[in-house]
């Protein structure tokens, strides 16, 4: 099999070769603090070998649990925010039909929810369901996270009433903590199928444990593909690699590098419109992780061609605070050829025999050489094409780039200190019982009685 490979040509012109070899010894500290847990965070490492240590016993479990749901249900929900949603659905959007809710069925369809708490989509999904065979996927490791266990307690309800408690059971799975909080409970209370959280890996990296593989498997996807993807890439980035040949070393060094120079934003192209919630659970991956202690590049996202459109001019013509890294499918999974016209009315016939693939491939040359002329940066990223086994390289890769680009940073990667600061004021304003004082605080603050 071959590998996803990283180019970073195209930020020479910008911070010398020898500038990011330099780079080498930092890295290997920060490697080594990873591995050898003496980190910030180090608590939270059960990612760093997670794909060699999951067992034909792990995804056999998930794979039966899986099966069970894709024959009993039409539609199966996943209910889950940040990490626990976005990685499942970064690799089922990445790897099914574009147009996937006009095919033939050949399992249930995969719906997502508990990321949001919008009352008009939460009607709208309990309206869709009504009458259908439905299961639930309930992600959380304390069960009481607002927005996933409203929506749970709203889906539970409509199961329970359209099918009885004694069915519902059988179509609910809860991916939890391995021994308390609410939704352990609960889990226990009812009998519902669970699969464990481990404790030492955060939501944003837990798309190859259970969080991600049992829904990306009642999608219909090979979970083995997936794991052997990044168990393969895990060995590629070891920490016995040579720097200049480790693809996450090089990726995170060079990034830090361009921060330290000014570029302060960083944007994720693709060209593979397939390929858009990879780029949701990037940001999460290193917006969550680096950005603390007033620091860390902003991680932006656009979908080329359609953004040249609309951000393109901000790109080429902006301040120049930003670079992009390039995510670059090699080869399509269909073949499409322009045909040619006698009329030619739209004078596109020199493009007639081409593979559309060849337009795109073109479109991506022109835009590069044209933002670097303009002064942006380009990490180049090039996936083979995309299957399950490279969705998993390039899963693993970013994980591990992340870690080490923490360290060098000089922030806790694993933590997240700054999302709690909501959650207070919104249960001070909703008035939770125990937030007595921050609720008064907050009437005082907004001058209500």
């Amino acid at each position: 099999m071959k590998n996803i490979t990283l180019s970073v040509e195209k930020v020479l012109g910008f911070i010398p070769q020898e500038k990011i070899n330099s780079c080498a010894d930092a890295v290997a500290k920060a490697q080594a603090a990873l591995e050898d847990g003496t980190g910030k965070g180090n608590d939270f490492l059960g990612w760093l070998h997670l794909p060699s240590s999951i067992t034909d016993a792990d995804l056999k479990d998930l794979e039966d649990t899986a099966k069970g749901l894709r024959e009993s249900c039409e539609a199966v929900v996943v209910a889950g925010i940040g990490g626990s949603y976005l990685g499942a659905k970064a690799v089922i959007e990445a790897l099914q039909s574009s147009f996937q809710w006009l095919k033939e069925k050949k399992g249930p369809v995969i719906l997502f929810a508990g990321n949001n708490i919008s009352e008009d989509y939460l009607a709208e999904l309990l309206d869709l369901l009504k009458g259908k065979k439905f299961g639930i996927i309930n992600i959380s490791k304390s069960g009481t996270t607002t927005e996933t266990a409203l929506t749970f307690r709203l889906l539970k309800t409509l199961l329970e009433q359209q099918v009885g408690k004694d069915e519902a059971r059988k179509r609910i799975v809860a991916i939890t903590d391995s021994s308390k909080g609410a939704l352990r409970k609960l889990s226990t209370q009812e009998g519902y199928k669970t699969f464990v959280i481990p404790d030492n890996v955060g939501g944003r990296f837990s798309v190859l444990t259970p969080v991600g593989l049992l829904p990306i498997a009642v999608a219909g996807f090979d979970i083995r593909a997936l794991v052997a993807g990044a168990v393969e890439m895990e060995n590629k980035c070891a920490n016995s690699v040579k720097f200049e040949e480790n693809p996450a070393a090089v990726y995170a060094a060079t990034r830090n590098l361009l921060y330290k120079d000014g570029k302060k934003i960083e944007i994720l192209v693709n060209y593979h419109p397939k390929l858009h919630f990879l780029a949701e659970w990037w940001k999460q991956l290193y917006g969550e992780s680096e950005g603390k202690d007033k620091k860390g590049l902003f991680p932006a996202s656009v979908d080329f061609t359609t953004d040249l459109h609309s951000m393109g001019q901000w790109i080429q013509d902006g301040e120049r605070i930003i670079y992009e890294t390039v995510i670059s499918v090699e080869t399509p999974v269909k073949k499409l050829e322009f045909p040619s016209d006698a009329e030619n009315l739209d004078g596109l016939n020199f493009l007639a025999g081409k593979r559309i693939d060849e337009v795109n491939k073109m479109a991506e040359l022109g835009t590069q050489i044209a933002h670097v002329d303009g002064g942006v940066p380009n990490i180049h990223i090039s996936v083979p094409e995309l299957t399950e086994a490279y969705i998993g390289q390039l899963i693993y890769f970013f994980e591990k780039a992340c870690g080490i680009s923490g360290y060098l940073l000089g922030v806790n990667p694993f933590d997240q200190p700054g999302v709690e600061a909501y959650k207070k004021n919104m249960f001070a304003l909703l008035e939770k019982p125990g937030y007595e004082a921050e609720t008064a605080a907050m009437k005082a603050r907004l001058g209500k009685k």
